[in-house]
């Protein structure tokens, strides 16, 4: 780490620091200039100290090109080959740090700006990038080489250099398959076997075996995201295409969702958009078991990225070599989902899904289209219910009043039947009051939908009451924030066993309780009810990471509340529903309140006990973002 001069009170000749602090520009850059160039070359001890800075510096200052133009890149390339050549350099001192470093480095300085990426392939990095990514060190090494790759191939100018190695695309494919059981099986089972860097660059030192394991999951779902984010950047290509789709790698890829600790990356959905896109995706998409149903339940959840599934939905049935194959399952969770305004930016969804089944109707019998009798009757009673609308803004006002009065009358029987315990007349009744109530009555309809799903699910009809209640919450102002219709739609997907698309909303239930001045529903002192931190709990055991890795290897015991979620399973079977009134009395609509769940007074008294939403919280709610280490 030598240099020609230092600071006279630094004890340390050629302190890179002090270079850094020099005031003579021209002084300054040629010092800088020496020591990449000469830092490869040097055995000295401390040599992680300056890398660490550099990494620090490249994170809070990735655009910044005074270290680019004088050599950074060639300096980290030259330090990982030295790493994977030189192991016994690599052991010395703290240098088994340095292969890291200089990797995350070139991710950070790649991440924004085209140019830096230009000038990092004439560098020569990307042969070191994928000697990582094969693992020839660890797997730790392998999420930083996929990040600086997957970065180097978004870019127009860079990607060619990128598909030039050929096995690159492989090589994110299997990791995208294997990265939770590597993790798991490498660092997460045997905490008294993790590698003592490892748990450093973790926890930064500030955490012991349980903040380990945390961020050891928060890592694993990184690398599995980047790696997916590599792939999608071949899968515009159409030529990569027949690589990508292949049905051992397609089934998996609903199940690559990020995790609740990776939330902001749209992860295995938002690569199979990028494939149903092209004709060529399309095909192996539609013919692969279970893609189409997950897609489907995807559609019809509270994920973020729930706009992306409609989107691969809305692209298969408007394919003519695909439509046939994907209709049934696929126009079901569409006709839910038809009356949906808009998902953040992405504006007229509703009117966007209804054009299409209309199109699907219209070509039936064309081809090899073919619509059997009961997917034709919803998507025309959908239709019907558009035509209806227009209709009724005809209307005198005083007509609609008159709708709406006997829709009310209609639903306040159910609301008696229900409450005798004649859930079938009840769910007949609503039915009935559907028909009649005014399409423009959102709020009533809501309510409508939401007392028909708690009635499916007291007949134990899961798929029905996920229906109704994805159409409340599609008519519900905000879209997806009904609060009971999230926790009926969570129950009737714990029956299903789907414990992912269950958790999702009976987190965004507590959210909404937690935001409600009803009474029945605000958190009390801003405890998290005791049914919904049962449930929660429940399905973050079923839907962890490493569940499938865990069972495969035989399992672990955890520490402290990750044992919650991987320790043996309680018994969740005797789950509740949120109580009767709609959210706030000043929201009450005309039609009146929403039938009352499964407790009763007493057993509601004490639901508001031990976990706080905060502890509940703790742990799933990790931001992602490109500096996160």
């Amino acid at each position: 780490m030598s240099m020609d001069k230092a600071s006279a009170d630094c004890p340390y000749p050629g302190c890179f620091f002090c270079v850094m602090k020099e005031g003579n520009p021209s002084k300054r850059r040629a010092s800088i200039l020496k020591f990449f160039r000469e830092l490869p070359s040097q055995d000295d001890d401390g040599q992680v100290l300056p890398i660490s800075g550099l990494w620090n510096t490249a994170m809070a200052h990735p655009n910044d090109p005074e270290f680019i133009e004088l050599g950074i890149f060639e300096c980290m390339s030259a330090l990982i080959w030295k790493g994977l050549k030189n192991r016994r350099w690599l052991s010395h001192d703290q240098n088994i740090y340095i292969p890291y470093y200089a990797a995350h480095i070139i991710g950070s300085y790649t991440m924004n700006m085209e140019e830096f990426a230009d000038r990092a392939v004439r560098a020569g990095i990307i042969p070191p990038l994928v000697e990582l990514l094969r693992g020839r060190l660890t797997w730790v090494e392998q999420r930083v080489a996929v990040r600086a790759l997957g970065h180097l191939a978004t870019y127009a100018s860079t990607f060619p250099a990128v598909a030039s190695h050929g096995e690159i695309l492989e090589l994110s494919i299997q990791l995208a398959m294997s990265s939770l059981e590597i993790v798991y099986s490498h660092f997460y089972q045997y905490v008294d076997r993790r590698l003592s860097y490892h748990c450093d660059l973790l926890t930064r030192g500030m955490g012991g075996v349980e903040m380990e394991s945390r961020k050891a999951e928060e890592w694993a779902s990184q690398l599995q995201c980047w790696s997916l984010q590599l792939i999608n950047c071949f899968a515009f290509k159409p030529e990569f295409l027949p690589t990508i789709c292949k049905p051992e790698f397609l089934a998996k890829l609903p199940g690559m969702w990020g995790g609740l600790v990776n939330e902001n990356s749209p992860a295995g959905i938002g690569l199979l958009r990028t494939i149903c896109h092209h004709k060529l995706g399309r095909g192996p998409a539609a013919a692969c078991p279970g893609i189409i149903e997950a897609l489907c339940n995807i559609a019809r959840s509270s994920d973020d990225w729930q706009y992306m599934a409609i989107d691969c939905l809305l692209w298969l049935l408007q394919d003519p070599s695909t439509c046939h194959k994907v209709i049934e399952k696929a126009v079901p969770a569409l006709v839910d989902l038809a009356e949906i305004s808009s998902l953040g930016d992405h504006k007229k969804l509703g009117d966007s899904i209804v054009n299409v089944l209309q199109e699907c109707i219209e070509s039936q019998g064309t081809g090899r289209t073919q619509i059997n009798s009961h997917v034709k009757e919803e998507v025309e009673e959908l239709l019907n219910s558009k035509q209806r609308l227009k209709w009724e803004k005809n209307m005198p006002k005083e007509d609609l009043h008159i709708k709406q009065a006997a829709a009310l009358v209609v639903k306040l029987e159910g609301n008696s039947l229900f409450s005798s315990g004649n859930i079938s007349g009840a769910a007949a009744k609503y039915s009935e009051a559907l028909a009649l109530c005014p399409m423009r009555s959102k709020k009533e309809r809501v309510v409508l939908y939401s007392n028909r799903a708690q009635c499916h699910l007291l007949l134990q009809q899961p798929l029905a009451a996920i229906g109704d209640a994805t159409r409340a919450l599609c008519l519900h102002n905000p879209v997806n924030r009904h609060a009971k219709s999230l926790w009926r739609r969570a129950q009737a997907y714990d029956m299903l066993g789907l414990a992912k698309e269950s958790l999702l909303d009976a987190i965004l239930f507590i959210n909404e309780c937690s935001q409600s001045n009803d009474p029945d529903l605000s958190l009390r002192q801003n405890k998290v009810p005791d049914y919904a931190e049962r449930l929660v709990k429940k399905q973050m055991r079923a839907a962890w990471l490493f569940r499938e890795a865990a069972i495969k290897h035989g399992g672990v015991q955890c520490e402290g509340d990750a044992g919650d979620m991987c320790g043996q399973e309680t018994d969740d079977s005797e789950w509740e529903t949120a109580s009767e009134s709609e959210i706030g009395n000043e929201e009450r609509d005309e039609i009146g309140d929403d039938i009352c769940g499964w407790e009763n007074e007493v057993e509601r008294k004490d639901k508001y006990k031990k976990a706080s939403l905060k502890e509940i919280k703790h742990g799933y709610n990790v931001q992602l973002t490109e500096d996160n280490v």
